[in-house]
């Protein structure tokens, strides 16, 4: 039974005419077929679900309304060249292919689905020739006969208790849940093209910080060992000099084959190939500022959220569906047509046949198997209801993480921007002191390094900044509008209703 509705079940005995009750008592097989068809009408216990309990808003966020969704989100960045990147990806990749593919055969199913609550019409034409036996029995005179038949022929179940618009409610849930995974699987893609665009982008970075620095490093090799020829510096200078030279130039090839790797990545994911994306010489854009006040209610409008309910949706339908399978089945069939042994009287009106009549159909014994059928759509229903627990569980981490992630990524670029600047100041200072003969250069090697570092440091922080601010667009389910310009996600103020009405199990 629906868990939306109030039970139904046929007419108890004391309600039946006495004479009916009588006769039912006096023949066995009637009162065994009749105790069958109660016991397939009984109601069942339905699914257990619970909507996922979630704070009313995120950590380090006050309550608002919800920030319209951006549907160009990665045009927050404004890079030009990543929303090129982005486009072709949706227009060529094969995983955002194959999940609209799937949207195409769910859509399938569904006209399937609708199709079966409406009658089938066939036509069928029979032409046959035979023979009899003139010994086949007493008085029985052999010979040959033809026959000519067409008739139209229609079949039609009653859904009088609703499992066929059941089924097709579960086919519009699944329909609804492969369109969400395509959104998913578009998401997913524009965000690791981003990702992967950024990091391109960020090894660009450091490779001209490494650049910098092997010049720095070679013109403090050549005046070292000037000042060597004149006696003013050391051989032991000399080597530390070359060998700051020759472990700055050994980090080169590997950031080129890490941009490698990853231009081969964009590649694959734009279907091209062959693609080589060229340096780009200019700093890293800044991540994307939330808005101010982010509620959880925004988990409703991911897609992975939204799919994990529209199954969960179609698991309840579906063990609707199997529920009342073991209910007794009424159908109507009929035929109108015509039959002569002369293919020339076939249109003759005294030709005509026809047939109408309904039929029932109830299973009286199957040792269980319609029961487990039951048991085991309530169990896939539970599950799916577990698995939209945990996602929009998931999700609420998931936004709650990235938005630590960004603020303290903000936090700590500024302590490494203050950094690169005491670095800058001591290697002045070193430079001074070595020129000055105050000091060995041992002191420079040593700022060098310290600059160099922080400058690293600064370009992978500002790398994993982008990856925050690209994960926290993801979690969110497609960003915000750049305007500020808001909109209420839901009318209420919590997660969605499981089963989409009542709540399951209460019938209210």
């Amino acid at each position: 039974m629906s868990p939306h509705a109030p039970s139904r079940s046929l007419p108890p005995m004391g309600a039946l005419p006495a004479d009916r009750q009588s006769r039912i008592r006096g023949n066995p097989w009637l009162a065994a077929l009749l105790a069958g068809l109660l016991a397939g009408c009984g109601s069942a216990p339905p699914p257990r679900a619970e909507p996922p309990a979630l704070p009313a808003a995120f950590p380090s966020a006050a309550a608002s309304e919800s920030p319209a969704l951006a549907a160009r989100w990665w045009s927050l960045f404004g890079d030009a060249m990543l929303d090129a990147l982005v486009d072709e990806a949706l227009a060529a990749n094969l995983d955002l292919r194959l999940a609209t593919a799937r949207i195409d055969e769910a859509a399938v199913a569904l006209g399937l689905a609708r199709a079966a609550q409406w009658p089938s019409v066939d036509l069928g034409a029979q032409v046959s020739r035979s023979r009899t036996s003139a010994f086949g029995s007493a008085g029985s005179v052999g010979g040959e006969s033809s026959s000519h038949r067409v008739a139209l022929s229609t079949t039609f179940e009653v859904d009088l208790w609703g499992r066929l618009r059941h089924a097709t409610t579960a086919a519009q849930q699944q329909l609804l849940a492969a369109q969400q995974a395509r959104d998913t699987v578009r998401i997913t893609l524009a965000g690791t093209v981003a990702q992967v665009y950024f990091g391109l982008r960020a090894l660009d970075a450091q490779l001209r910080v490494l650049d910098a620095q092997l010049r720095q490093r070679q013109e403090s090799l050549a005046l070292v060992e000037r000042r060597a020829a004149g006696g003013l510096a050391s051989a032991l200078e000399v080597a530390q000099a070359r060998t700051a030279l020759a472990a700055t130039a050994a980090q080169r090839p590997e950031l080129l084959r890490q941009r490698a790797q990853l231009g081969h990545q964009l590649g694959a994911l734009t279907g091209r190939l062959d693609r080589v994306l060229p340096a780009i010489d200019q700093p890293l854009p800044q991540p994307p500022s939330p808005p101010p006040g982010l509620p959880s209610q925004l988990l409703e409008r991911r897609p992975d959220v939204a799919q994990a309910l529209s199954t969960m949706r179609a698991a309840f339908e579906q063990f609707e569906v199997a529920h009342k399978s073991t209910w007794p089945t009424v159908a109507l069939t009929g035929s109108f047509g015509a039959q002569s042994a002369d293919l020339a009287d076939l249109l003759r009106s005294g030709a005509r046949i026809w047939s109408i009549g309904p039929s029932l159909l109830a299973s009286v014994f199957d040792a269980g198997r319609n029961q487990a059928r039951t048991d085991e759509a309530r169990s896939r229903a539970e599950q799916a209801a577990i698995g939209y627990q945990k996602a929009a569980q998931t999700a609420f981490r998931e936004v709650a993480d990235a938005l630590v992630a960004a603020e303290q990524g903000g936090a700590q670029a500024a302590e490494l921007e203050r950094q690169r600047i005491a670095a800058a100041d001591a290697l002045r200072i070193a430079s001074r002191r070595h020129e000055a003969g105050y000091s060995g250069y041992l002191e420079v090697l040593d700022a060098q390094r310290g600059v160099q570092d922080a400058e690293l440091a600064a370009v992978r922080v500002q790398q994993a900044r982008l990856d925050a601010g690209l994960a926290l667009v993801k979690a969110l389910g497609g960003g915000w509008s750049p305007d500020g310009s808001s909109h209420q996600a839901g009318a209420s103020g919590g997660p969605p209703n499981p089963t989409g009405g009542p709540e399951p199990g209460t019938g209210r």
